[in-house]
Formats: C-alpha cells, sequence, structure tokens
C-alpha cells in the first residue's frame, strides 16, 4: 500500500475551529492531495511531465483557493 504525505493550510486548520465549513475544506485538501498523488502513480507521471513510462493523460484543473 502507497504512503501519502499531506499537507494542510494553516488557514483551513484555524476555520475548522472558527466556521461551520471549516472542516469541509478540510476534508476536500485531503481527499484532493490523495487524487492527484494516485493519478501521478498510475501514470507514472506528474502533472505535464514527459516520460518514456508514462502510461496516460490527465485533464489539468486549476488551483483551488
Amino acid at each position: 500500500m502507497a504512503q501519502y504525505q499531506i499537507t494542510v493550510d494553516n488557514d483551513v486548520v484555524q476555520q475548522l475551529f472558527q466556521r461551520d465549513n471549516g472542516l469541509a475544506k478540510l476534508v476536500e485538501q485531503v481527499v484532493n492531495q490523495i487524487l492527484e498523488a494516485q493519478a501521478t502513480e498510475q501514470l507514472q507521471a506528474a502533472p505535464y511531465e514527459r516520460t518514456e513510462t508514462r502510461q496516460g493523460y490527465r485533464n489539468e484543473l486549476p488551483p483551488q483557493k
């Protein structure tokens, strides 16, 4: 099983304790990072990276604010 390193913005952690949607934002960031890592692992290439071992293509979304 793969291991993933997850990073969370300090603002999101602070919102977790200040607003109702803080938990939703935290879960969103974690899930998005896991999906990105899984896509990179499956394709054997990072976004926009060209390699001979690349297994396919991905659609890129703009960064979340």
